[in-house]
């Protein structure tokens, strides 16, 4: 009986070491913080799926720098985390000072929880890349104008001072934030810039730094992308009730996606305002999406980790 047992073991060992693909495929894309894990959802998309075929072949015909960041990326938003930091990382060994794949497996380190790392990615890039002028970068998934409205630096800035939210280092989290408004060159940046800086502020108590930052926000902002986050800052300034923003719209494109978004501004709020019961089972609730890789999924996470 032991033999055959022994047999079977062997033969599950040399299973997994001659199946490296779908050990890969069988591995979790997430670990959370609050012990869970995540995979890529199945069935892929088929035209994310479109997409990854055509960086592949370009990749194919010119492994270059620019090759390496899309096929990662292109493979990142297929939920391939694993995948995508590992293409990303042979591209770091042929273009070791690419600040823009530091920037992208900085980004995907974010979305595995793997903060350190992150932070290691997003300071070497804020090392290597030039202050100016300001690189536009392109959308893997245009807004609804087709116009891409972020930068490399921004992308850098505001990256790692999140890395740094999401740890609770709020003082560095400043400090980064303030160098990301530097370069916050339109309403949609300016926004999602003082969302964050203003969250930062309350975590470290500057209640009057906070309010002045929200002085900045005015109707007569156009915002393209970051609506849910305009509409966290209007609640902040006063002039939206917390349960309208935790309230979704069924005509959003993606009412889940706004829900991590906005639901994690209203427990902030909670939170900020003494009710932390509220600000848990709001949290609670934005984690019970199924965007795990959302920014307000994995703060509600972190917060939840740590009220806990």
């Amino acid at each position: 009986m032991k033999k055959i047992l022994l047999l079977l073991s062997v033969l599950s060992l040399t299973h997994c070491t001659n199946n490296p693909e779908q050990a890969a495929a069988e591995a979790p894309e997430v670990y959370s913080l609050l012990g869970l894990e995540y995979y890529a959802p199945e069935p892929p998309n088929p035209k994310l799926d479109s997409n990854l075929t055509v960086a592949q072949k370009n990749f194919d015909a010119d492994p270059s720098e620019e090759n390496y960041i899309w096929l990662g990326r292109r493979t990142a938003y297929l939920t391939r985390y694993n995948e995508a930091i590992q293409i990303f990382s042979d591209g770091l060994e042929k273009f070791p000072n690419s600040y823009k794949l530091y920037r992208h497996r900085g980004h995907r380190y974010l979305s595995q929880r793997k903060f350190d790392a992150a932070l290691y990615d997003f300071k070497k890039a804020a090392e290597l890349m030039p202050a100016s002028p300001l690189e536009i970068e392109s959308d893997g998934a245009p807004n609804k104008l087709n116009i891409p409205l972020s930068t490399t630096q921004f992308n850098v800035w505001y990256h790692l001072a999140l890395a740094y939210y999401l740890k609770g280092d709020f003082a560095e989290a400043e400090k980064a934030y303030l160098e990301c408004m530097k370069v916050s060159n339109n309403d949609d940046l300016i926004t999602a810039t003082v969302d964050w800086l203003y969250m930062t502020y309350r975590r470290e108590g500057k209640t009057e730094e906070a309010k002045q930052l929200l002085e900045k926000i005015t109707p007569a902002m156009t915002i393209i992308e970051n609506d849910s986050y305009f509409k966290r800052l209007n609640m902040y300034k006063g002039l939206l009730p917390p349960d309208s923003v935790l309230s979704v719209s069924s005509s959003n494109a993606d009412v889940e996606l706004a829900l991590a978004t906005q639901g994690y501004g209203v427990g902030n709020w909670y939170l900020y305002n003494g009710d932390t019961t509220q600000a848990l089972n709001i949290f609670e609730k934005v984690v019970g999406g199924k965007h795990f890789s959302a920014f307000g999924f994995i703060a509600s996470e972190a917060d939840l980790a740590r009220l806990r």
